[in-house]
């Protein structure tokens, strides 16, 4: 079964400990990095030719055109009811949810229960 190597130095390639060691002993001048400069140069091609153009505008407007026609948004006036009256909003619940519907637990019902008994008794 063969073991594993866990040393840090020995994890390096062949080519990397080969520029090391030039490096080291002044035969080979390792690059310099001039981070500005790159950013400066990276900025020319973040945009393309063509969006330096009024066709840039057109084109990316023609792209994002919806495919389909989107109907104009409808307002509803609905007057706010400021009276704070529980009756309304009771009356309003009705609408949405009618009295009687299956599952739901009226106080007849409880009363119902209540008169029936437990079961088994």
């Amino acid at each position: 079964m063969s073991e594993i190597n866990t040393e840090p130095n020995d994890t390096e390639s062949f080519d990397a400990q080969q520029i090391t060691e030039s490096a080291e002993a002044g035969e080979q001048k390792l690059p310099t990095v001039d981070v500005s400069a790159d950013y400066e140069a990276s900025k020319e091609f973040s945009v393309s030719d063509i969006d330096r153009t009024s066709a840039g505008a057109e084109a990316a407007a023609a792209a994002t055109a919806p495919k389909f026609p989107i109907p104009a948004p409808t307002e509803f006036a609905k007057p706010a009811d400021t009276s704070g009256n529980p009756d309304d909003f009771r009356s309003m619940a009705q609408d949405i949810t009618p009295a009687g519907t299956p599952g739901e637990v009226t106080d007849d019902l409880i009363q119902k229960a209540l008169d029936l008994g437990t079961p088994g008794s």
